[in-house]
């Protein structure tokens, strides 16, 4: 793809691209309460999780949403369509609920007495992050008799930073949660598609456009209803991560490709597809964090057995989108809105999967 890049910025964002290499190499940003496959891709560690129930003490109203969700139907429906089964039976696997292959995107799974159990379909762990070692102090408003409304700002941004570094994946980062994701909705597994016929990721997954429907994903702004969109600040500072995150996973996907076939192809031609995307992006705002994923995007080749290198550029980027989610707030980002998908596209309303 060709590219023209803004003379005024090619210094400086070819400086901060090797500054984000460097970070990425010398330092481990991931949450404590997470661990990453042999893809680079973060799950949920089964021996942390606590499970819905423990959320819905202080979340009722999320949780009585997610009840109604595709995520959490399929706990009960996806080993009995007929489709999965077969995938299943390609890959010569007993049961979907009982092999890591399935479940580490389709269920959430709980360690009890040694042993993993499936104990719910896509829950608030598998996005959030397994709640063990956070979920008291994420849960801690500053004493037995302190309540939300009644928090001090300076003890929410320190709640909010030890949880994090405790493990959880907390919106007040978008990215963190963007991640998760779009670790599955790339289908990072390669024999799953190219031997069990699984669908090569959601080829229409957008980050707005899909947290926006059925529940919006916005609970403390819309009081614990979950009924009111994101302010427009907030949904420009989404697109944008989204695509960082969308490519990010989209080359570590080509990177574990091993053969020309249907898995690396379709992971390489979404990785063309969001270069673009974020080369319109990085046409319309000035920003430091875009033109460093941008610069490491355009270094790096699709093809076969260039495997380091793109983990390298994935890296980086996934660092840029970090730091773009930290210290962006939407307010300077108008210009990408015609970019955003309209309300009347966004998916998940009810009965939609």
């Amino acid at each position: 793809m060709a590219r023209k890049i803004k003379p005024f910025r090619v210094i400086g964002a070819i400086a901060a691209f090797m500054l984000l290499v460097l970070v990425c190499v010398v330092s481990s940003w991931g949450a404590d309460g997470a661990f990453e496959d042999e893809n680079g891709f973060v799950r949920c560690d089964p021996t942390k999780v606590m499970g819905a129930d423990a959320c819905a003490k202080c979340h009722e109203a999320a949780v009585n949403v997610w009840r109604t969700t595709p995520h959490f139907a399929t706990f009960d429906s996806l080993h009995r369509k007929p489709e999965a089964k077969a995938i299943a039976d390609k890959l010569g696997l007993r049961s979907v609920k009982r092999n890591d292959v399935c479940t580490k995107c389709h269920y959430t799974c709980q360690e009890v007495d040694g042993r993993q159990r499936v104990v719910a379909g896509v829950s608030c762990e598998s996005c959030h992050g397994a709640a063990r070692d956070w979920i008291d102090k994420h849960s801690d408003y500053g004493g037995p008799n302190i309540t939300k409304e009644m928090e001090s700002a300076a003890h929410r941004d320190e709640r909010i930073k030890t949880s994090v570094a405790l493990g959880m994946n907390n919106p007040a980062n978008l990215y963190s949660i963007a991640r998760q994701c779009l670790a599955c909705h790339t289908s990072p597994d390669e024999k799953l598609v190219n031997v069990g016929g699984h669908a090569a990721g959601t080829a229409e997954f957008e980050l707005v456009g899909w947290s926006q429907g059925m529940i919006h994903h916005n609970l403390l702004a819309s009081g614990g209803t979950m009924i009111t969109p994101s302010t427009p600040e907030r949904l420009r500072v989404m697109y944008v991560v989204g695509v960082m995150a969308d490519l990010e996973a989209s080359l570590r996907a080509t990177a574990a490709a091993t053969e020309k076939a249907t898995y690396g192809v379709t992971a390489a031609r979404r990785a063309a597809e969001l270069k673009k995307r974020l080369y319109a992006i990085s046409e319309l705002v000035d920003n430091p964090q875009v033109d460093a994923a941008m610069q490491a995007a355009l270094a790096v080749k699709l093809k076969l057995h260039n495997g380091e290198a793109l983990v390298g550029a994935a890296d980086a980027i996934g660092q840029a989108a970090y730091e773009f989610a930290a210290t962006t707030d939407g307010t300077s980002l108008a210009a990408l809105d015609p970019l955003l998908p309209p309300p009347e596209s966004w998916k998940w309303q009810a009965g939609e999967e």
